[in-house]
């Protein structure tokens, strides 16, 4: 008689082998991706994602690799990675809110920061490269040419978000801290200004980074609203 060999489930067997491999590695995926490795994970990605672009472009730059208008190209690197990085610093709190995902609040002063910093590089690089630290110049600009008017006015404002993001200004300013950062609304809109103004002829961009601004301040109606409301009842308070 012939020996009848007992049949073999394949696919048993695999789900097993999968079942055992999911519950070795279940206690490391919880620690890989606790809500502090998240935040760390955001912060890293944040890092590199705004620094390495900066470093790439002076490295370019002072190897005359940024074309026939490098100081131009710099100028425009740094100030519209300014607007994105406001942008994205105020596009956090909709998709916290939207998606219940609390830890991207953990974020926001660093991108707050990022955004600061090209602002900075910007600025510096607009007196530098451009008006080559002519200071006299520099202030005539300020006041003759209303984009740069107005980009000075959302600078001063973010200089001041700034320098009060520390935690231990944030405790002793209080409430009021609340009320200075709301702020951030502003200098978007100053910056789509700004950005708007300072275009000669392509205004396609501009357009859309207004759009943008106006759609992500959408969410912050009744926020908005509050704070406009609340400057007006202090002139009259103070009247």
């Amino acid at each position: 008689m012939t020996k009848v060999l007992p049949c073999i489930n394949i696919q048993q067997i695999t789900a097993k082998i999968i079942s055992k491999v999911q519950q070795s590695l279940r206690p490391y995926c919880y620690m890989l991706f606790t809500t502090s490795n998240k935040i760390l994970l955001l912060k890293v990605v944040i890092h590199l994602s705004a620094f390495l672009p900066l470093l790439s472009l002076y490295y370019l730059a002072f190897n005359d690799q940024l074309g026939a208008d490098p100081v131009q190209e710099v100028i425009h690197f740094t100030g519209i990675g300014a607007f994105n990085l406001l942008l994205v610093t105020l596009t956090v709190s909709p998709i916290a809110k939207i998606f219940k995902l609390g830890y991207l609040l953990q974020v926001r002063r660093l991108l707050g920061l990022y955004t600061f910093s090209y602002a900075f590089m910007h600025l510096v690089n607009f007196l530098a490269f451009d008006l080559q630290l002519a200071w006299s110049l520099f202030f005539n600009e300020i006041v003759k040419r209303p984009y740069i008017t107005i980009g000075m006015i959302a600078f001063v404002f973010l200089t001041a978000l700034a320098v009060t993001s520390l935690n231990s200004i944030k405790r002793k300013m209080g409430k009021s801290w609340q009320r200075l950062h709301n702020y951030s609304y502003f200098i978007a809109i100053l910056v789509s200004v700004h950005f708007y103004w300072s275009v000669k002829s392509e205004i396609i961009s501009p357009l859309f980074y207004m759009l943008l601004t106006i759609v992500l301040l959408a969410f912050r109606y009744k926020k908005i609203k509050e704070l406009i409301l609340s400057m007006f009842v202090k002139k009259i308070r103070s009247k």
